[in-house]
C-alpha cells in the first residue's frame, strides 16, 4: 500500500470506527509507527484533517473542525502513486505530440495530478524530468484542423475536408464520417467512412488542408467491419483482402526482431540454423516494403514471389540512382 492509499485508509478507519487505537492503524496499514505519524502529520498540515489524539480513550478520532480553518476533504478522484505516474507519463506523451495541441484540456488535469503526486514518493517534476520521449519522422499537424477532426469524431458529426494526396500530388474534397483517431508512428490519422468512395478510408491529419463540421449525423460503421478492413493487414494501409509475407532474418538480426510484434496475427519460428522466420499478413505492400528494406542484407523475402520481386526491383533502382 503506497502513501496515497494509506491516507484514504486512515480516513476510512476514522469514519467507520469513530475511535481508532494506534495498533489498529499499524496493523491495517502495515507500516511502522514513525511512518504512520508522518502520514498523520501530512494529513493534518496539508489536507487539513481534523484528527486528534484522545488520551483518555486511547485512540485517534475526527473532531469538529474549526469553522475558520480550511475545509478537509479527500479528492473525489484518488490515484495511487503508480497510477499517477502512468497518467503523468501519458500527459508527457500527449503534450509532446504537438505544441499546444491539447494544452487547454491537459493543463487542468496536469495541475490536479501534480498535487496528488506531491503526496507520493516522487515529485511531479522528478517524474517529468526522468522521462525522455524522442519523436522520429513526426509531421506537423495544424492545431485547428486536429481540433475540428477530434470534435467531429467525438460528437459524431460529418466532416467536410480538403485532403492532399501525396501519391498523386493533388487535393481532393470529401465528406466523411469520422470513426476513430489513430496515433501511429508519431503521426495522427483519422479512420472514416468516405461518402464519395462509399467505403472506409484513412486520412493523415497533417495532410488535411481544410476541415469544417457538417451539421449532419455521422454514419457509424460497426467495429467488426472497421477491424476487418483496417487491422487485417500490416501497418496503416487498409484492405480486407490480405496476402501473407514470409521473411527470413539472420541470426544476428533475430536478436531484435524476434522480440518485436509486427502484427497481432503474425507467426514466427526459428530454423535449425538460427534464422528467424516471420510471417505477417498485408493488404498493401508499400509500408511493408519500406520496413523490409531498412534491414538491408539482414532479411530476405521468402514469399510471395511478387513481393520478393518488388523488393528486388526497389534495390536495383536504388543502386541505379547511386551509379548516376
Amino acid at each position: 500500500m503506497d502513501r496515497t492509499e494509506r491516507f484514504y485508509k486512515i480516513d476510512q478507519l476514522l469514519n467507520d470506527r469513530m475511535l481508532v487505537p494506534i495498533q489498529v492503524f499499524l496493523d491495517e496499514l502495515g507500516v511502522s509507527l514513525a511512518t504512520f505519524k508522518r502520514d498523520l502529520e501530512y494529513m493534518r498540515d496539508r489536507l487539513n484533517a481534523p484528527i486528534e489524539w484522545d488520551r483518555d480513550a486511547g485512540g485517534y478520532r475526527f473532531v469538529q473542525p474549526d469553522p475558520n480553518s480550511p475545509a478537509y476533504s479527500l479528492p473525489g478522484l484518488w490515484f495511487n502513486a503508480g497510477e499517477v505516474h502512468a497518467l503523468l507519463t501519458m500527459q508527457q506523451l500527449l503534450s509532446n505530440l504537438e505544441p499546444g495541441l491539447l494544452a487547454g484540456h491537459i493543463q487542468p488535469l496536469q495541475t490536479r495530478l501534480k498535487a496528488l503526486l506531491g503526496s507520493a514518493d516522487h515529485s511531479a517534476e522528478e517524474v517529468e524530468k526522468r522521462f525522455r520521449i524522442v519523436h522520429a519522422a513526426k509531421r506537423h499537424v495544424a492545431t485547428q484542423f486536429f481540433e475540428v477532426v477530434a470534435t467531429a469524431t467525438l460528437r459524431r458529426l460529418r466532416l467536410k475536408i480538403r485532403h492532399f494526396g501525396r501519391q498523386t500530388g493533388e487535393d481532393s474534397e470529401r465528406i466523411v464520417s469520422p470513426q476513430q483517431l489513430v496515433f501511429y508512428r508519431d503521426n495522427w490519422y483519422v479512420d472514416t467512412w468516405c461518402h464519395l468512395r462509399n467505403g472506409i478510408r484513412s486520412f493523415s491529419i497533417d495532410a488535411i488542408r481544410y476541415a469544417e463540421l457538417v451539421d449532419e449525423k455521422a454514419k457509424d460503421v460497426p467495429k467488426s467491419q472497421l477491424k476487418e478492413v483496417l487491422e487485417s493487414g500490416y501497418g496503416i494501409f487498409s484492405g480486407s483482402k490480405v496476402s501473407w509475407a514470409k521473411l527470413r532474418f539472420t541470426p544476428e538480426r533475430a536478436r531484435w526482431v524476434s522480440a518485436e510484434r509486427w502484427h497481432p496475427d503474425q507467426k514466427s519460428s526459428f530454423d535449425k540454423d538460427g534464422f528467424y522466420l516471420l510471417e505477417i499478413p498485408y493488404s498493401d505492400d508499400r509500408e511493408l516494403i519500406m520496413d523490409v528494406l531498412k534491414y538491408g542484407s539482414s532479411v530476405e523475402v521468402v514469399a510471395p514471389a511478387v513481393l520478393k520481386e518488388k523488393v528486388i526491383q526497389e534495390v536495383r533502382m536504388t543502386l541505379a540512382g547511386y551509379k548516376t
